[in-house]
């Protein structure tokens, strides 16, 4: 079973949506708002009878329901306002998962957790923390929505399939991203041997800021392409897949860093984080791979305490 807390929202209804079609699992939407959250698993119910699927899906708006799931999906929170940044959202956000994790320890604590909730590296943070799990168990989200992005762009300057690109964005989830260019391979060759350098000075600057110009342009925030990636990540751990994917993990000396989040490749599988890999980065890469630690570490340090 996997359990999608902050169900009733846009991001958490669309991940039930796609988890059902994909048939990866029973789904449980968890919300606090009254009704929202069951009518939401109605809905869904409906779609997957008429697509043909057996999986069940239902709404509650109390956490014990989420008692014996495998992977817990966080979404819950305050969302980003237009001309907001992930970081004005740290302190009220950061409440919210320390309730949830509390919800977790309690119902659920062998399960898997994802976490979108924005700031995303600090919320991934706060729940690692406060669950007191192994790494491996507290996952962030972000890798898997950067990083395609980074494809996709690159993907129309080049007029191929973005799924020919293996993408490759390090550090922090938000402005201060690190996209690698010269790691992102097209059949084995770096995008930065098939670009210029203003094209890819240009598909970085579309990667780092793709998330305020959809909100820019539709008054909210992404929901489709997240909910997209939180389903292929629940699917690599529920069906063992040892996947190589961008997830944001707690460094435990990897690439010299300790107790930071930072967005980087690992294998995933039904242990959920089952290797952090490290690239090779060169020394102008590491400097700027760096600087998107100092940028998470001065999120992380401007917690308030009880969440640290």
């Amino acid at each position: 079973m996997i359990t999608v807390v902050g169900g009733a929202g846009k991001v958490g209804a669309t991940t039930g949506a796609f988890l059902l079609m994909r048939d990866v699992d029973d789904v449980v939407l968890i919300d606090i708002l009254k009704d929202k959250p069951q009518g939401e698993a109605l809905d869904l119910g409906h779609m997957a009878s008429a697509i043909g699927s057996s999986r069940k899906v239902i709404g509650s708006n109390d956490y014990k329901d989420m008692a014996g799931s495998d992977i817990v999906i966080i979404t819950a929170g305050f969302p980003r306002k237009a001309g907001q940044t992930r970081e004005e959202l740290l302190a009220i956000n950061a409440k919210v998962m320390a309730e949830v994790s509390d919800a977790i320890k309690e119902y659920a604590p062998k399960a898997k957790v994802l976490v979108l909730t924005n700031p995303s590296d600090a919320m991934t943070y706060v729940v690692y923390k406060r669950l007191k799990a192994p790494r491996s168990q507290v996952i962030g989200f972000s890798g898997l929505l950067d990083a395609p992005r980074l494809s996709y762009y690159a993907s129309q300057k080049l007029g191929i399939s973005p799924a020919s690109i293996l993408p490759i964005v390090l550090g922090m989830h938000g402005e201060n991203m690190f996209p690698v260019p010269r790691l992102s391979m097209v059949g084995g060759v770096p995008l930065s041997e098939l670009m210029t350098k203003d094209q890819i000075d240009d598909i970085v600057k579309k990667t780092v800021s793709a998330g305020a110009e959809v909100i820019k342009l539709r008054g909210y925030s992404s929901n489709w392409a997240p909910a997209a990636g939180l389903t292929l990540m629940a699917e690599a751990i529920k069906n063992d897949q040892k996947r190589a994917i961008i997830a944001s993990v707690i460094l435990q000396g990897e690439y010299g860093v300790n107790d930071v989040v930072a967005e980087v490749p690992v294998i995933l599988g039904k242990n959920g984080v089952e290797k952090v890999l490290e690239v090779p980065l060169n020394d102008e890469e590491r400097q700027g791979f760096m600087k998107s630690i100092d940028a998470v570490r001065a999120l992380l340090n401007s917690l308030p305490p009880e969440y640290k």
